[in-house]
């Protein structure tokens, strides 16, 4: 019974907090997950969600080398009428330029905001303010 409450929390935490894990923070994976987890299960949800939660973000992490690169290098903005959003993918009219020195990372400048993207998807994983 605790294994199949276990496996049912991971789940829940994994689907329902998606959003929130691609913020790429451990930090925030683990709290949002914690509340999820609760959420669904109580004080053992809360523990088994929080450590989802936390493994997720960190697999999502953004090095800070790649954050600085793309902060310092010089690109023409792109105007988009939709919400660039994290986890959507960019419009295809936007052209992803290779972050300098990682190439499981692409940038883009969109609507005067720098956006790094997964290479294969197009999908936003981390918007730079």
């Amino acid at each position: 019974m605790e294994s199949r409450l276990a496996v049912s929390l991971m789940a829940v935490s994994l689907l329902a907090s998606g959003s929130a894990f691609a913020q790429s923070t451990t930090a925030a994976g683990a709290v949002n997950g914690a509340r999820t987890g609760g959420a669904v299960a109580g004080p053992v949800g809360e523990i088994v969600g929080g450590t989802v939660g936390a493994a997720l973000g960190a697999a999502v992490e953004i090095p800070n080398a790649v954050i600085t690169s793309v902060e310092g290098v010089r690109a023409p903005s792109v105007v988009v009428e939709e919400p660039v959003v994290i986890g959507e993918p960019l419009p295809p009219t936007v052209e992803v330029r290779p972050v300098p020195g990682y190439v499981d990372y692409r940038y883009a400048v969109v609507n005067n905001r720098r956006v790094i993207v997964e290479p294969r998807t197009r999908r936003v994983i981390r918007i730079i303010q």
